[in-house]
């Protein structure tokens, strides 16, 4: 599919002032249409931000901030030894958004403070291609994204697709509507974050929903060395996911077996169940 992107002629225009039913539903929530940020770390002309784009339009004021560049695995990392360049572009005859040289979080933290006047009901982050399930959350600048919306109070929510030989992000973005519909309907509190994952499509529908926790066990990382142009030695990452065996009752079970996983993340990294016995070393008192 080719993407195509253009400056838009005069001032900033508003997108997704489409009202249906379900979206005054969802808005009464709210006594009002509902205001969503979306970004990702595809970049803005990735073919998963414009189907969730597409598939939320019409449940009020959408508004996109994203990165310029694809920005996958960059993490929570932000821009602070150099500025950031951003466009007001419009994307692939579809919708408007703010193109931002910098990470996901960049983009969420920009797009609050500045550039959407606004203060949005949701953070939507995605949808991006490939899941981002265990130890994966840390590296996601998809899950970044939703969880600098919750840092500023935001509920939020990551989507992703399981990598197939065909990517169906417009019947994604359905299911991800359909997730959107039903949290705002719980009237969800200030900062929570969900991470949901959305298994192949290729053989299906997912057979439905389970809300499990993030496997702890790590990805079966390895690296190939290799030799550059220059004649330099180099070295690529490479891998697998772990064996689901391995990962009883998590997101990556859940995703092997074709279920949506609809994961509850917290930023609190301290860990509470040891912090009375670190306490209760025999630290130095003194450095006199």
């Amino acid at each position: 599919m080719s993407r195509s992107l253009s400056s838009p002629r005069g001032g900033r225009r508003g997108v997704g002032s489409k009202y249906g039913k379900v979206a005054r539903h969802v808005g009464a929530l709210y006594n009002s249409h509902m205001r969503i940020l979306i970004t990702n770390d595809d970049g803005i002309l990735a073919p998963g931000i414009e189907a969730l784009w597409r598939a939320v339009a019409d449940l009020g004021e959408i508004e996109v901030v994203a990165p310029e560049t694809t920005q996958s695995a960059v993490g929570h990392a932000i821009s602070v030894l150099t500025p950031m360049a951003v466009r007001r572009v419009h994307v692939n005859n579809t919708f408007y958004g703010y193109s931002v040289d910098g990470r996901p979080a960049d983009c969420v933290k920009l797009g609050l403070i500045e550039l959407v006047k606004w203060r949005p009901d949701f953070v939507l982050s995605g949808i991006n291609s490939g899941v981002n399930t265990g130890i994966n959350v840390l590296y996601s600048g998809t899950v970044a994204g939703a969880a600098e919306g919750a840092f500023f109070g935001v509920p939020s929510i990551a989507f992703s697709l399981e990598l197939s030989q065909e990517l169906d992000f417009q019947a994604a973005g359905r299911i991800a509507r359909s997730i959107v519909e039903s949290y705002a309907a719980s009237n969800p509190a200030p900062g929570t974050c969900l991470n949901v994952n959305i298994p192949a499509l290729d053989k299906g529908l997912p057979l439905g929903v389970r809300v499990c926790p993030q496997a702890h066990v790590p990805m079966n990382d390895m690296y190939r060395k290799q030799t550059d142009p220059l004649g330099r030695t180099v070295y690529w990452l490479d891998g697998k996911f772990p064996d689901r065996a391995d990962c009883p009752d998590s997101d990556v079970e859940a995703i092997h077996e074709r279920y949506v996983s609809i994961t509850p993340l917290r930023f609190d990294m301290t860990d509470h169940s040891r912090l009375e016995a670190v306490r209760q070393l025999d630290w130095p008192r003194s450095w006199q």
